[in-house]
């Protein structure tokens, strides 16, 4: 099922046709504790899509790669805004048009929607430390899309959320295949928890760097579209 909206589709209608109808948006932030710029939002997708817009989503809509690639070049043309061109193609958020324009910056292939329920149901497969620890790597770099790793790598989805999770505990360590039971730290002595802690705190440093770098990297791309599509504005002005 799709995510729960805090507001009901009929608070939804009710504000946008007010909104339509004359009412001011002050008014209507106020009565109903939502922002402005919520509803701004809110009135563009009923003006785009009408009504139905506000229909909760039993499921993860599916949309083509040919709707993907026109999205994407619409934006890529300075045609409009994320949300505008998200309204125009029935897009259910500006978000999911912008990881799909990331993708195509970074020279990932644009595809049909696939479910690939295999990569929950396969078998779990034996690696060795050096593909986990690349696994975990490439999850990371890749907002953290578990499902998207699994396929990549052959691997199942539980394998690769467990160790990236494993990962971010305890580090490139934890990745090792250890034998026997892990010993708790009740049972250390104040030098082993000293050990374990500083080493935890390694880990989670090591994690969020590399986290960081993923988020620079995204950054950048979207820095090189903006520019991208300034130069294509400034052109079209001569």
């Amino acid at each position: 099922m799709g995510r729960k909206s805090v507001f009901s589709k009929e608070i939804k209608q009710d504000v946008t046709k007010r909104y339509e109808q004359g009412e001011s948006v002050s008014n209507l932030s106020n009565e109903y504790g939502i922002s402005a710029e919520i509803i701004y939002r809110w009135y563009n997708k009923y003006k785009a899509i009408g009504e139905n817009v506000f229909t909760p989503v039993e499921k993860h809509r599916s949309y083509s790669k040919e709707l993907k690639e026109e999205a994407i070049n619409d934006y890529l043309k300075a045609t409009g805004s994320l949300e505008d061109i998200s309204n125009k193609y029935k897009i259910s958020s500006p978000e999911i048009l912008r990881k799909w324009i990331m993708k195509y910056n970074s020279h990932i292939e644009i595809t049909d929607y696939n479910p690939k329920p295999e990569v929950y149901m396969a078998k779990s497969r034996k690696t060795i430390y050096e593909e986990r620890l690349e696994i975990v790597k490439y999850c990371l770099e890749h907002e953290k899309n578990y499902k998207e790793t699994a396929i990549q790598f052959g691997v199942n989805y539980s394998q690769v959320y467990s160790w990236v999770k494993k990962y971010k505990e305890d580090g490139e360590e934890a990745l090792l295949d250890k034998r026997g039971r892990k010993k708790l730290e009740s049972e250390m002595n104040e030098e082993e928890k000293l050990k374990h802690k500083l080493k935890k705190s390694e880990a989670k440093n090591a994690y969020l760097e590399m986290e960081n770098k993923a988020l620079k990297k995204l950054e950048e791309i979207e820095r090189r579209m903006i520019r991208g599509k300034s130069k294509k504005q400034s052109t079209k002005r001569f």
